[in-house]
């Protein structure tokens, strides 16, 4: 970890980078319409190892009205899912043949602040290990340049049937 408290050295990422859209991730990863949470990738280290991703939280998504009433803030779960498409999608990078990609474990999750409508959540991604079938990575979000959650997650490819 940095000593900003970020995954990794943040100096000289552009965040006003958009360097794929949200169809170019729709390539490599299989969710669609309310699930598709990354909007943008903002950067990728050039072995993919490491990346970070844009979700802006819209007034309009499913989960505003009663997530809470009269006072929306963008679940902890959805938060780990947006980084773990974000995990997923470097992942398959690599990978030549479309597979599917699910996440199997969340590890030491924490949340340090909320997210709300009109924010930008980005992502940020470090894998920590990788192998044939399965990954482990550190995900993490930020908001306003502050750390608003962390935590470790572990994905697999599996049957796509």
């Amino acid at each position: 970890m940095g000593s900003d408290g970020f995954l990794f050295d943040m100096s000289g990422i552009d965040l006003n980078a958009r360097i794929r859209t949200r169809a170019d991730v729709e390539k490599k990863n299989p969710h669609r319409d309310q699930m598709s949470l990354l909007d943008w990738i903002v950067w990728e280290y050039p072995d993919r190892v490491q990346g970070i991703g844009l979700k802006h939280v819209r007034e309009d998504e499913f989960w505003v009205k009663g997530h809470f009433p009269g006072k929306p803030m963008f679940p902890g779960v959805m938060m780990v899912e947006a980084g773990a498409q974000l995990a997923c999608y470097l992942y398959m990078l690599r990978k030549t043949e479309p597979s599917l990609v699910a996440f199997l474990r969340i590890e030491k999750a924490a949340f340090r602040a909320t997210v709300i409508p009109g924010d930008d959540l980005f992502l940020l991604c470090n894998q920590v290990k990788v192998g044939r079938r399965n990954f482990k990575c550190d995900i993490q979000g930020m908001v306003r340049s502050k750390p608003v959650f962390d935590a470790r997650i572990t994905g697999m490819m599996i049957d796509p049937r």
